[in-house]
């Protein structure tokens, strides 16, 4: 049986963290800034989302934060659940039903990232993030000072 050494898993966290993060940073930020809210409001009101005001700024709000703090490895499984959910909404209220491929309305990226996002929920962040840093902070803060005899 083949291991993968830790230090590639932790690479490969690294690496799918930035691909999804950056994903949804630019999909937070194009609901934000360049299509605007009210914009926004009146597509997910067109497509039938219901409390489409309320759903445009939840939506945008996860995915911009959620990104960055994917970026960042911050929170990891917290974010990565709420992006999975974030997916799951836009699957169940626009994709369902139109297939799987992007071009005919399909599903195939909302799943890809919901299941890439709920997946870094699942296994953390890795050695290379800010959860890592913080979580081995605290265990040292916690042993108290390193005494040396």
């Amino acid at each position: 049986m083949f291991v993968v050494p830790e230090s590639v898993r932790d690479l490969a966290k690294l690496i799918a963290r930035l691909g999804l993060g950056i994903v949804f940073f630019a999909h937070g930020w194009q609901k934000f800034f360049d299509l605007g809210i009210p914009k926004v409001t009146a597509g997910f009101r067109a497509m039938g989302i219901p409390l489409p005001g309320l759903s445009a700024w939840l939506a945008a709000t996860v995915e911009l934060v959620g990104g960055a703090l994917l970026v960042l490895g911050l929170l990891t499984p917290i974010v990565g659940l709420l992006l999975a959910v974030d997916m799951l909404g836009a699957y169940l209220t626009v994709h369902i039903g139109h297939g799987l491929f992007v071009d005919k309305g399909g599903a195939e990226l909302v799943i890809a990232l919901g299941v890439g996002a709920l997946l870094l929920a699942a296994v953390g962040a890795g050695r290379y993030s800010l959860d890592h840093l913080l979580s081995h902070r605290r265990t040292q803060e916690a042993d108290g000072p390193v005494r040396r005899y």
